[in-house]
């Protein structure tokens, strides 16, 4: 948020503690920062360098590193954008390792476009954020939100929603060793080292090292992250430079259990997943290997009664409670990438820029399903807790993997009309190679798994049938690529007072989808993996559609492959006037797309006239096989903004409509009958946005945002056959109408500044019938920044950060269903927080 950023500064002391890097255009790829270079009248940060002026026309905020500095150590950089107007966070843990969930005026992360120094974050199959995942705040020089809009280069295929652009900072010009350490509440501890090693002949590096780790808040388990950053920078010549980027980053998390209102009011919001496992003796000689032994025979198969306002996985004496277990509730994930940024002034007129990127995922979210020792897919028969029979059924650790290679590159030639004036063509081409898989893997007598991504890379892990079938749940592989072209002109005009910013962006998205297994009708998830002998897949007509006898009727598809493609021409527009001196008014315009994610295309059905062959409905004498595609979501949004940038005062104010179509939610079609992705029609969005920064004396600075939205579903979605949900003229779900956030800075003596923040969030509703709500919540934070020069620790700080000071109870992050009762997050609760930070 540039008020914050600017007006938040943490003071003199933290500026001389952590060397703060130029602030340069805010933009994501390095030829937009050059085309945004045009546009800048005047000193960007204002008066006393505090509040960040925005001079593109559009709605966007800017949080640079000085106001990052002021929050927890390692916290998620999406926590720290929270005051930002538009923008919701909900954290899942106090120090942001357990991720969350964001929303910018209604739209989800899934469609918003996350950008790293141009290249996109976003998964490539089903497009979340990963808000825990993302890089340490010491290495970010500013984070960018652009709500409702994309630039005109955006490397995206999802963005309807707007975008959030992360820029790395510049190595220092001095050789300089960063050190921090942290402890804060529940056993938190990091540790962080970084080395600069100055500018010599025009280059400069960093890297560093971080670790950390704590305790849940509430139940058994722990969250650990360790993450490696590094940068070389090469100047060439004048205004031209070259630049190679790493990240790698290694999540070990436990899950927190969401929770229902009706076990919330049973148990209390302290209820989470289970320390221990219960586990059924097993039939026969119980294994003595000590390693594959589990000691379960028909593992969750024999439920106990449920305990009162709770489902029987709620009750830890239930063997079913097992997949509820802390152990198998965890998300893995070990992500890096590599980036590099060149920028070449070819002539004195015309520039090319060129991004390319690679990056990796691994990363799963947990799972259990208890599986029988003659399952037909292992084909005679497996005894999988090694007791010496084939009569149990056996509780396996069951995670669907994903591991993702992706290349990508976004080049820009930028032709200088004149001093006032640009185009620029930009290319931009991703290629995300998504794996998916689920292979089964045994667990430990105490229900531990034995390797945490199961048998995605061990191969002693793997569960083998006498068949050589690998027992998997999940088997699939999808290409997503993008090409893009686009083209925009930008200029100043009347003593630069006009600024106009005409753009077209044209992506062609396609996904190669290739099911490895055979397919339940109507269903992207169930799924049958198997090579089997004693059972095979049963198709007398040959069309591709049958059955297996274990499975009795339920009709599979055949392992296929296909080719969805999308195309877009989305124009760009923005205005802006400075009418007065300080004061501007800008109008925007723009449009986006967002194809259908993964899950949303591996749908296989049926054309509903069943044949005598298989046994239904006679008159057809061949089934066929339809695949459900869907059309790309678009948007069409528009932003009347005013900006004061004054000496004193910075404040801007946005009305905004945004008309989103062909949303794509999970529902049910009576036709076909099955549960499908599909269409819904319109949702109309409309709201303002303000914030405004005060410095009231050099020492003393106010900040203050708000926001309201209007969302309004403009049809039924069908929920059976002849039935519709009432959904039409029901707002979001998890979208307040009103937030509200603010700061307050005193820089009380050159050694001492403090700060308090808060937000308030209102009523978000958990289902799209609106029947259930999480109410309002407000949450202040506190921080105090002493410099420790006066006990002769040079450039040292003791900052202290205290989050829910006052213990606020609320409902964080929600599971929403169409007609449903949601689950939720708890929020997290009162937190402390102390870290070190010096330079050598």
């Amino acid at each position: 948020m540039r008020s914050i950023s600017r007006f938040m500064g943490t003071s003199a002391l933290c500026t001389a503690a952590l060397a703060a890097t130029t602030i340069t255009a805010s933009a994501q790829s390095t030829g937009t920062q050059e085309v945004e270079k045009v546009t800048v009248t005047g000193q960007r940060e204002g008066t006393g360098g505090v509040i960040r002026k925005e001079e593109r026309p559009k709605t966007r905020s800017t949080v640079t590193d000085t106001y990052i500095k002021t929050q927890p150590a390692g916290q998620s950089i999406f926590q720290t954008l929270n005051l930002v107007p538009g923008l919701n966070f909900t954290n899942s843990d106090p120090y942001g390792s357990s991720g969350g969930n964001v929303r910018i005026r209604g739209f989800d992360g899934a469609r918003i476009s996350l950008t790293q120094d141009g290249i996109p974050l976003n998964d490539t199959g089903n497009y979340a954020i990963f808000t825990n995942q993302q890089i340490d705040p010491e290495y970010i020089q500013r984070a960018t939100v652009n709500t409702g809009t994309t630039d005109v280069d955006s490397p995206t295929a999802s963005a309807t929603g707007g975008t959030i652009n992360v820029v790395t900072r510049r190595p220092y010009e001095d050789l300089t060793l960063t050190a921090g350490t942290a402890f804060g509440s529940f056993n938190y501890q990091r540790f962080i080292g970084v080395i600069d090693s100055g500018e010599h002949n025009g280059a400069s590096a960093f890297g560093g090292v971080s670790f950390q780790e704590y305790e849940k808040f509430k139940g058994p388990g722990e969250l650990q992250k360790t993450q490696g950053n590094a940068r070389v920078y090469q100047q060439i010549g004048e205004g031209s430079f070259i630049s190679l980027i790493g990240h790698y980053n290694e999540n070990r998390n436990n899950f927190y259990r969401n929770l229902s209102k009706a076990q919330i009011t049973t148990f209390g919001d302290s209820f989470d997943n289970f320390a221990t496992c219960t586990r059924d003796a097993a039939n026969g000689i119980v294994g003595v290997d000590g390693f594959l032994a589990d000691n379960v025979q028909n593992d969750g198969l024999q439920p106990l009664p449920a305990p009162p306002g709770g489902a029987a996985t709620d009750n830890i004496l239930n063997p079913s409670s097992c997949t509820n277990f802390f152990g198998l509730r965890i998300n893995p994930s070990n992500t890096g990438n590599l980036r590099v940024q060149g920028n070449f002034q070819l002539s004195d007129a015309l520039r090319f820029t060129i991004d390319p990127s690679w990056q990796y995922v691994k990363a799963n979210g947990g799972g259990t399903t208890p599986t029988s020792e003659i399952d037909t897919r292992l084909g005679t028969g497996i005894d999988l807790n090694s007791d010496g029979d084939l009569l149990d059924t056996v509780r396996l650790y069951t995670p669907n993997n994903t591991n993702t290679s992706r290349y990508g590159v976004t080049a820009s030639l930028i032709y200088d009309i004149d001093e006032h004036s640009l185009v620029r063509i930009a290319y931009t081409g991703d290629h995300g190679r998504h794996r998916q898989t689920g292979a089964f893997s045994r667990t430990f007598a105490d229900g531990n798994t034995v390797e945490i991504f199961g048998g995605l890379d061990a191969a002693s892990a793997k569960i083998v049938g006498t068949n050589g079938n690998d027992l998997r749940g999940r088997d699939r592989l999808s290409h997503a690529i993008l090409n893009q072209v686009s083209a925009n002109y930008t200029g100043r005009f009347f003593n630069d007072t006009l600024l106009v910013d005409v753009g077209l962006r044209a992506p062609y998205f396609s996904r190669d989808l290739n099911q490895f297994c055979h397919s339940q009708a109507g269903s992207p998830f169930n799924v049958r993996c198997t090579t089997e002998v004693t059972e095979p897949f049963i198709d007398p007509d040959g069309d591709g559609i049958g059955q297996f006898a274990s499975t009795g009727g339920t009709r599979f598809v055949r392992p296929y492959s296909t080719k969805f493609e999308y195309e877009a021409l989305l124009p760009n527009v923005g205005l802006s006037y400075e009418f007065l001196p300080n004061n501007i008014a800008y109008l925007s315009y723009a449009e986006g797309f967002s194809a259908p994610r993964t899950d949303n295309l591996y749908t296989a059905s049926i054309d509903g006239i069943l044949d005598n062959v298989d046994g239904n409905i006679a008159g057809d004498p061949i089934d066929a096989i339809v695949l459900l595609g869907l059309e790309p979501e678009r948007t069409k949004s528009y932003d009347l903004g005013y900006r004061h940038q004054g000496d004193r005062v910075t404040s801007s104010v946005a009305i905004w409509y945004n008309e989103f179509e062909n949303r794509i939610v999970t529902s049910f079609d009576a036709d076909l009958g099955i549960t499908v992705d599909r269409n819904v029609g319109k949702v109309k969005l409309q709201g303002i946005d303000a914030e405004v920064g005060w410095r009231v004396t050099p020492e003393l600075v106010f900040y203050a945002s708000a926001s309201y939205i209007e969302s309004e579903v403009q049809e039924n979605i069908a929920t059976g056959v002849g039935t519709f949900a009432a959904t039409a003229g029901k707002a979001l779900v998890e979208t307040p109408d009103f937030t509200y956030g603010g700061r307050i800075q005193y820089q009380v003596t050159d050694h001492l500044s403090l700060a308090v923040q808060g937000k308030y969030v209102g009523d978000r509703f958990s289902n799209d019938i609106n029947t259930e709500v999480a109410p309002a919540y407000t949450v202040l934070d506190a921080n105090a920044t002493i410099d420790l020069t006066a006990l002769g620790l040079d450039r040292t700080i003791l900052q202290i950060n205290a989050t829910n000071i006052f213990d606020e109870a609320y409902l964080g992050s929600i599971s929403s269903s169409t007609t449903g009762l949601a689950s939720f997050s708890v929020g997290a609760p009162q937190t402390v927080q102390a870290q070190i930070k010096t330079q050598f």
